[in-house]
């Protein structure tokens, strides 16, 4: 149940011009297999994108990842490419979460392995190498308070997008915890939406 979809979050998105679509992690929800941690579940991820892009091949698709999808969506928003990426309070790294989350180590070396001794285990989990100057644009969303995925995953990854010479932009609240409050959340809102909106004129 770590970082699943919440249809609530999804909807938050949602308008007369946007369809909004998620998929779940393996084996959470009633969905079908088992939970591979960045593995098998990053090909539903793919798969659920290119029909979406069958369908509608001229709109505008943009990700966002939020939380544990942070990694599920640089790990793929290149792979069809989408217009734009956004990953919200999102893990960046998958050693800076071992790191961390001292709480879910057990449930990673059962998962992946262990850092040290399954080390190739972990590179295959490395988004940011295969990140360049040509990716889609990316928007980095933060909260300074956020407690579950610390705000050192937002400056690595911006600080690696900025030596790549990847188009970025960053946001963070620093008062804001992982999720933030509802004044708070409007703004974010407000500016995921203006980002997308941009990216879209420039296109």
């Amino acid at each position: 149940q770590v970082g699943r979809v919440r249809a609530g979050r999804l909807m938050q998105f949602s308008d007369s011009q946007t369809l909004v679509i998620g998929p779940y992690y393996r084996g959470n929800n009633g969905s079908e297999g088992k939970d591979e941690f960045y593995r098998g579940d990053l090909n539903d991820v793919t798969q659920l994108l290119r029909l979406l892009h069958d369908k509608y091949p001229h709109a505008f698709i943009h990700m966002v990842g939020f939380s544990r999808g942070g990694l599920q969506g640089l790990l793929t928003f290149q792979d069809l490419p989408v217009t734009s990426y956004t990953i919200w309070g999102g893990v960046s790294d998958i050693d800076l979460m071992y790191e961390e989350r001292v709480d879910l180590r057990g449930m990673l070396r059962r998962m992946i392995g262990h850092p040290k001794k399954d080390r190739a285990a972990y590179e295959a989990r490395q988004a940011i190498p295969n990140i360049n100057e040509n990716s889609p644009p990316i928007l980095i969303v933060h909260g300074g308070k956020d407690q579950q995925v610390g705000i050192h995953h937002a400056y690595y990854l911006a600080d690696q997008l900025e030596l790549k010479g990847a188009t970025h932009e960053t946001f963070y609240q620093m008062a804001e915890g992982h999720v933030p409050r509802p004044p708070a959340m409007v703004e974010t809102l407000t500016y995921i939406k203006e980002f997308m909106k941009q990216v879209e004129l420039h296109s």
